[in-house]
């Protein structure tokens, strides 16, 4: 496995990425819509640690690709390439395609919503 990340091409690299953002995409609907968790609702303890701000998978995504981007060995910035375009494509699926089609909102808040009473 490590000679093949080492060695890996751009096309294999992005065809991982891919798979894995499919996998990461059933195990999220099989949360969502499978055992009723809502990422909002199951994550609200973190907004006073995030200053409301929610931080969707995508983002943690487009970080490990520009971490990737960084001159380094080829294994970790092949690990990042994968990493981040699995989790940055699951989060682009789910919330442009996904949820449109289940239902009827993207579901994309930038913030936690308020507590209710």
């Amino acid at each position: 496995m490590r000679e093949w990340l080492e060695h890996a091409s751009f096309r294999q690299l992005l065809l991982t990425g891919v798979a894995g953002a499919v996998l990461f995409e059933l195990a999220t609907c099989l949360c969502r819509f499978g055992l009723s968790l809502q990422a909002a609702r199951q994550t609200s303890w973190l907004a006073p640690l995030t200053f409301g701000l929610r931080i969707h998978h995508g983002y943690v995504g487009l970080v490990c690709l520009l971490l990737a981007a960084l001159p380094c060995a080829p294994l970790p910035r092949h690990l990042l390439a994968i990493l981040g375009l699995t989790l940055f494509l699951s989060d682009l699926v789910h919330h442009g395609v996904v949820l449109p089609l289940a239902v009827s909102a993207t579901e994309f808040d930038i913030f936690y919503p308020p507590p209710r009473a």
